[in-house]
């Protein structure tokens, strides 16, 4: 009983929980039905208010359309407030239009924007107008008259709206507007357009009274769209006028040339948009030159910092992490391709920065002074034509005093480097060696800007020799070893001097420098080359260059640039004095001690400066190297092993042929080592003789002067001096490039011997075999005097010309006479159909020089080249200048030095020092010989007319004199018998009919035994005009 009472209890409960949970689920039910049928209803009858709403809204605007006279305010804004409260921006988009068409309409605004060009969006346009309409009561007119009591309510609504544009994006959605506007090859903003939209920026700013926190947006997001002052210029130029009557420009001045403020501005920009805001800002400094002038530190400040974080990120080549940037190279910087169309535009606004007027702002306290001048009354000769003013006399022109000398040729000192005007001429050289530095790709429009002033150097010159207690040298020795800030500035100013000077002197020709004197006085050239000789030679020997880098680094590659490109001019034409390039505080004994101790100073001084060091002492130099190189190689005679020999059997009648085939196979190290030569006459019987480098010599010396003979047309003469150089039409030859290598390998080799040969290059050619044309110093037109002065005084005559060079007909080509048929050659790609114009007529003029003296020969240069280079080191004749090459090629050009030649002659058939016949004919070579007649007797034995360059104790071999009794065919050599005979003057017969002979490939004169002085005279004369040797005895 009890269990089954317990179980019904149990299922009563269980069926009343049952019944409760049911009862609550339902009326869940029921309350969710009431929610959801009363949202349902809500959002059925919200559907049916905005329907009817829209309706009312489409009915008041049908009516708008209709009827022509306006509606009132209050109705729009009734209408206005419906609009807002229901707006979804797809359905009610055209209705928020014609709204604002309305409002607009009853405004009755003035000046409103209206679409003028296709390309403008019609709701852009209307959004601007209620934009302008709404930030401004100035244009509303129901505000004049009896509505001027509102104003300052309403004024206080659009400050009110500008507040809510401002915290809601707004710079940012104009910035996007105005640079997809303006960023593109035709801008398609309207003058209305840009003009609202400009204004639209502008307004907040001086809402706010030009405070930091809207100047700060203003110039991140409207300053830096690309062009913008370019495009307000050309489009809307009142607005610039409303910047200026704001005085925008001091106001941005002052707010960037805080650092801080300008690094985070920067920032904020990136640098491809920092660019663009610096050229709106430069752009906007030559509209106001007054604000320049009274702000030049803040501008000069701010542009340099500028300058200064887009440096951070340029990359001097390219990686994984750089991106090409069109004016600052590889950048480190994500680059924004948008821009590019609109380079050309910014890159002309960086142009002000180096423009004449700005440079005349920036240096006006230097520009402001004059060069004093001595007073003495002139005593200069006329110039004499470029071609054949003497050396000497340029140099009297340097030095003696006249009208054009200045007084600011020495550096004098006295102006203390922490004075304001030094500080502020430092900061602005800052400002453009920062620019040379970072707009990498624009780096020639810079200097070339800079120099186009032509005082600006000079004076910067004078202001550099006033600084100091002493001025020159000394100070800038001293800002070398500081660290300081004030040292970086002076220092820059010196790079930036260099840099521009360099570039100055480079792009003037002969004409400008020596007769005009474009810029610079040769006597202040003289001064600047000893100052930057004395610096490059300190910062080398106190061993600053060893660890430089940076600014230092770029410091010396500068002052050394320059001082090489003063030196090279003066190699090619005098301007200083004689030894003017030398250190006479190096003494050469000391620096060999370094090389051979491998000091890096020394190695460092050939390296860049070789010009300090004597020039024979150079020369003993480069000979003990070839010894090393020949001891390394095992190519000299020593006590336990000979050097290897290389034998060739030359036939005479086909000398160059044989020697061509048999030389051109051999090794770089059988080249260099021992030749033995086997000539073989007409009939193909060995000739007699031994070779003891002799026999070599004279293959050599054939070899060489058939291959440069102009006949054989692989090297041409230049007109006047009659110069050798590669024939432009020397392809007609077989295998021509084989033949120049192996002439390159010849000529190697005669200097690799120490074998002068008398082979007179062409000075143009010679600085290729430098490698000088590869220099980006190097200007081709500089050197095309030495191929062909009439040409270049053609080509410079173009320069000069004042008219419009395109009447004179001409193209970028170059006609020339191969063979009879006229060949043309384009400088350029399509050069014969382009015009030469007054703009391209300097491009034309370097094409012109280039194609000349490098592209028509281009191909058998470089096959000599690498021929000469295989037995010669560059790095051996980089130490020497051009005409010094000439001279260790062909021997010293300067007059024999008889008591040298005869403490070096060796005697031989009986001839002494002391003999009559020997004392007659150093008389006569001394007394009776002229200059040029002294040449033709030592080319006569030599077959060169010029002495050895370290003396004749280095020629080889020795210089003899052999006393001969019988002609050359019966000769066969001395014998106990003639050697007596010749000792004590016993004649076997008369000697008066024979003539005096030699024997070139030994240096050997041979020598009768005359009779008389008389006759001895007589005799060598004639021999050595006719040149005869061996032909006639």
């Amino acid at each position: 009983m009890f269990t089954v009472s317990q179980t019904s209890r149990a299922w009563f409960i269980d069926r009343a929980r049952q019944a409760r949970e049911e009862r609550l689920v339902q009326k869940e039910r029921e309350r969710a039905a009431v929610e959801i049928q009363a949202h349902v209803r809500s959002f059925l009858c919200r559907r049916r208010l905005q329907r009817e709403i829209r309706r009312e809204i489409d009915e008041f605007f049908k009516a708008d359309d209709v009827e022509s006279s306006k509606r009132s305010a209050l109705c729009i804004f009734k209408i206005a407030r419906k609009l807002l409260f229901l707006f979804r921006i797809k359905e009610d988009n055209e209705r928020f239009e014609k709204l604002c068409r309305c409002i607009l309409s009853s405004m009755d605004a003035e000046n409103e924007p209206k679409p003028e060009i296709l390309q403008d969006s019609r709701l852009i346009t209307l959004y601007l107008t209620m934009l302008v309409t709404f930030t401004d009561t100035s244009t509303w007119k129901i505000l004049r008259g009896k509505g001027e009591s509102l104003r300052p309510a309403m004024n206080h609504i659009c400050a009110n709206i500008m507040g809510h544009l401002n915290q809601h994006g707004f710079y940012p959605v104009l910035q996007m507007l105005l640079t997809r506007g303006l960023a593109r090859p035709r801008p398609c903003l309207s003058k209305s357009t840009l003009t609202a939209t400009f204004s639209l920026a502008l307004r907040p700013v001086i809402a706010a009274q030009f405070s930091d926190s809207l100047l700060r947006p203003f110039l991140i997001h409207i300053m830096s769209v690309p062009a913008l002052v370019t495009h307000l210029s050309t489009v809307t130029p009142e607005r610039l006028t409303v910047l200026e009557s704001h005085d925008m420009l001091r106001k941005f001045i002052t707010f960037l040339r805080n650092e801080d403020r300008c690094r985070d501005v920067c920032e904020s920009l990136e640098g491809c948009h920092t660019l663009c805001l610096m050229g709106n800002l430069l752009q906007l400094g030559s509209l106001s030159p007054k604000v320049l002038e009274e702000e030049t530190d803040g501008f000069v400040s701010l542009l340099t910092q500028m300058l200064c974080y887009c440096q951070k990120y340029v990359s001097q080549k390219k990686s994984n992490l750089t991106h090409w940037h069109p004016v600052l190279g590889w950048f480190s910087q994500s680059v924004d391709y948008g821009l590019n169309e609109s380079m050309p535009l910014i890159t002309k606004q960086l142009q002000f920065l180096w423009g004449v007027p700005l440079i005349r702002i920036f240096f006006s306290d230097i520009l402001n002074k004059k060069l004093l001048e001595n007073q003495e009354p002139a005593h200069a000769q006329p110039a004499s034509p470029q071609n054949v003013l003497p050396v000497k006399n340029l140099l009297k022109r340097a030095f003696q005093k006249s009208a054009s000398v200045r007084n600011i040729l020495r550096p004098v000192g006295g102006k203390r480097v922490d004075s304001v005007e030094v500080q502020k001429v430092c900061n602005i050289c800052v400002l453009y060696q920062t620019s040379l530095t970072t707009l990498t790709q624009i780096r020639l429009q810079i200097l070339t800007g800079l120099t186009y002033l032509d005082d600006l150097l000079p004076k910067l010159w004078a202001f550099i020799c006033e600084l100091g207690p002493h001025g020159g040298l000394k100070l800038f020795s001293e800002c070398l070893n500081n660290d300081t800030e004030e040292s970086k500035q002076l220092l820059a100013m010196l790079t930036l001097f260099c840099d521009c000077s360099r570039h100055l002197v480079t792009i003037l020709d002969d004409i400008e420098v020596y007769e005009e004197q474009i810029s610079f006085k040769l006597e202040e050239l003289v001064t600047i080359s000893s100052f930057l000789n004395s610096f490059v030679f300190k910062m080398i020997w106190d061993g600053i260059v060893e660890n430089a880098k940076g600014d230092t680094l770029e410091l010396f590659h500068s002052v050394h640039g320059w001082l090489m490109v003063l030196y090279e001019r003066d190699c090619r034409r005098r301007f200083a004095p004689e030894d003017h390039w030398l250190r006479k505080d190096l003494k050469p004994s000391v620096l060999f001690q370094e090389l051979d101790k491998d000091r890096r100073r020394a190695q460092l001084i050939l390296q860049y400066v070789p010009h300090v060091v004597p020039h024979k002492n150079r020369v003993l130099l480069f000979r003990n190297m070839v010894t090393k190189e020949k001891e390394k190689l095992g190519l000299v005679e020593t006590s336990s092993a000979s050097p290897h020999v290389t034998h060739i059997t030359i036939r005479r009648s086909r000398m160059l042929e044989d020697g061509y085939e048999q030389l051109r196979q051999l090794s770089q190290h059988a080249m260099k080592g021992v030749i033995r030569v086997k000539f073989v006459n007409d009939l193909g019987v060995d000739e007699a003789g031994i070779d003891q480098d002799g026999v070599f010599k004279e293959f050599l010396e054939e070899i060489i002067k058939r291959v440069f003979d102009p006949a054989l047309n692989l090297f041409k003469t230049t007109s006047g001096d009659e110069r050798l150089y590669p024939s432009p039409t020397s392809y007609i030859h077989e295998n021509y490039l084989q033949l120049f290598e192996f002439v390159g390998k010849m000529l190697g080799k005669a200097v690799y011997e120490g074998i002068v040969v008398d082979v007179p290059f062409a000075s143009f050619f010679l600085s290729q075999l430098l490698g000088h044309h590869h220099s980006v110093f190097y200007s081709s037109v500089d050197e095309l005097p030495s191929l062909d002065s009439e040409f270049y005084k053609n080509l410079t005559s173009i320069k000069r010309y004042e008219g419009d060079i395109a009447d004179l007909g001409l193209t970028l080509s170059y006609d020339e006479d191969v063979m009879g048929q006229l060949v043309c050659h384009e400088l350029t790609p399509g050069g014969k159909t382009t015009p030469v114009t007054n703009a391209n007529k300097i491009s034309y003029i370097h094409l012109m020089a280039h194609f000349r003296m490098h592209t028509q020969i281009k191909n058998q240069t470089a096959a000599l080249i690498s021929g000469f280079r295989s037995i010669i080191k560059p790095e051996w004749i980089r130490m020497f200048s051009t005409p010094e090459l000439q001279r260790l090629i062909s021997g010293d050009n300067a007059e024999i030095d008889l008591e040298d030649l005869k403490k070096h002659t060796v005697y031989y058939g009986g001839f002494h020092g002391s003999h009559r016949v020997i004392i007659w004919l150093w008389d006569i070579l001394a007394s009776d010989f002229t200059p040029d007649e002294r040449a033709m007797f030592l080319k006569f034995v030599t077959s060169c007319s010029r002495p050895p360059l370290l003396g004749f104790a280095y020629l080889k071999p020795p210089f003899s004199i052999r006393c001969v009794e019988v002609s050359d065919d019966q000769d066969t050599g001395d014998t106990l018998g003639s050697v007596l005979r010749g000792f004590f003057t016993i004649r076997k017969r008369e000697p008066g009919g024979r003539l005096p002979t030699s024997s070139t490939c030994f240096n050997l004169l041979k020598l009768p035994n005359y009779s008389r002085k008389s006759v001895l005279r007589e005799k060598l004369r004639y021999a050595v005009s006719m040149n005869t040797g061996f032909e006639l005895s």
